[in-house]
């Protein structure tokens, strides 16, 4: 069954789009389904991680003041069954559009419509507490949380999960991810033993240089580290997936 999978965190600078590429291209080439990542942020990171630029003539946040079709801004990747729907400056005023349309389901509504084409969605969110989020969340059948080692990291996971919670009974599901996981620092380890089930992506040099290659690491680093947590965290959250459809 198609799915949402929202990777997101009230607190920036915690490779959560680093997360949301690699996750994306593991879907399409580690478990072959047809994949949309949707970048969401206006900074734009998810496409220049995967080497794609937004088209200057065709702004993003006209798919929701608009309504023109996501289609039409979906670009194609270099990667089998991998797309991508790119950010761009237009929606660093998304939060004030959705109030104004005052649509309260209108991205849910929207990656309904584009699951009748992607078996997964994944959606690159900006590290926001507002309308943005509170759409995101109603659409999400999954929310991955990326949650480097530090008590502000703790606290950015207690109001994601009040976020959440405050949905209702129907709330997607949360995965906390240990991201930046490094096992020399104390903090680090202490984290990791709090929470061991938690799957986890090192602080490693591969995962930097998906910035300087403009590409996952899977594609040059399949056996390191990082690649392997990559694919580790990826199947989690299949397996979580299928326990949210046996529900």
């Amino acid at each position: 069954m198609g799915a949402t999978i929202a990777i997101y965190s009230v607190k920036g600078g915690v490779g959560k789009t680093t997360l949301a590429a690699n996750l994306a291209w593991n879907s399409a080439i580690t478990s072959g389904r047809k994949t949309l990542l949707w970048d969401l942020d206006a900074a734009s990171g998810a496409g220049f991680l995967l080497g794609v630029a937004p088209d200057a003539g065709k702004a993003a946040e006209t798919i929701f003041t608009k309504e023109r079709d996501p289609a039409k801004l979906i670009r194609p990747t270099a990667y089998p069954k991998l797309d991508i729907l790119p950010a761009d400056e237009s929606l660093r005023a998304l939060d004030t559009q959705f109030l104004t349309i005052g649509k309260r389901r209108r991205l849910a509504k929207l990656t309904e419509s584009l699951g009748k084409d992607y078996d997964r969605i994944l959606l690159d969110c900006p590290p926001v507490l507002n309308e943005i989020s509170a759409q995101v969340l109603r659409a999400a059948d999954l929310v991955i949380v990326p949650l480097p080692p530090s008590p502000l990291s703790a606290r950015a996971l207690e109001l994601v999960v009040q976020q959440v919670q405050a949905g209702g009974k129907g709330h997607p599901p949360i995965l906390p991810v240990h991201s930046m996981l490094d096992m020399r620092r104390t903090l680090h380890r202490e984290a990791r033993d709090a929470n061991p089930d938690w799957p986890a992506i090192p602080y490693a040099s591969a995962v930097e240089q998906c910035a300087v290659r403009q590409c996952p690491v899977g594609t040059f680093a399949p056996n390191s580290p990082a690649g392997m947590g990559f694919a580790k965290l990826w199947l989690a959250i299949e397996r979580q997936l299928a326990k949210v459809n046996k529900a």
